[in-house]
């Protein structure tokens, strides 16, 4: 039975149906959600520390609560959120170990050959290397 289930959110329709779908299921197992947004500092862009300094996470994490909170405004007790920085499928697969999650959810954008073959696909990523149950919602 599934007890702890992680969400990647990125506040984009998949993510936000992602994050319904996951408290349907905690609702349904007497489980709980896990909300995580990514903050991913890109290589080769300029200076990392000005933005770490603009956007800092704790503000973040209340922008991040609120959506959520809007979303299923009836499931705030269910639901832990947290911005981590780092790459979002290594952030979502460390989750899994420091927080003892049984079930991952994740949205899947559709991207052209080219923008997957350049950005890669982070659900391909943590279906590929996940040692939990991942759903992927579309």
């Amino acid at each position: 039975m599934l007890k702890y289930s992680l969400v990647g959110y990125d506040g984009s329709a998949t993510s936000q149906r992602a994050v319904r779908f996951a408290v349907d299921m905690a609702r349904a197992c007497g489980g709980r959600v896990r909300v995580v947004s990514v903050l991913q500092i890109t290589e080769g862009s300029a200076d990392p520390c000005p933005l770490m300094m603009t956007d800092p996470g704790p503000k973040r994490c209340t922008r991040l609560l609120e959506e959520v909170r809007e979303l299923v405004p009836d499931a705030n007790q269910l639901i832990d959120a947290e911005v981590v920085r780092g790459s979002p499928g290594d952030v979502l697969l460390d989750q899994v170990n420091r927080h003892g999650i049984d079930h991952i959810v994740i949205g899947h954008t559709e991207r052209g050959a080219l923008a997957r073959w350049l950005l890669g696909s982070v659900s391909g990523e943590v279906l590929q290397r996940a040692h939990v149950p991942v759903t992927v919602v579309r």
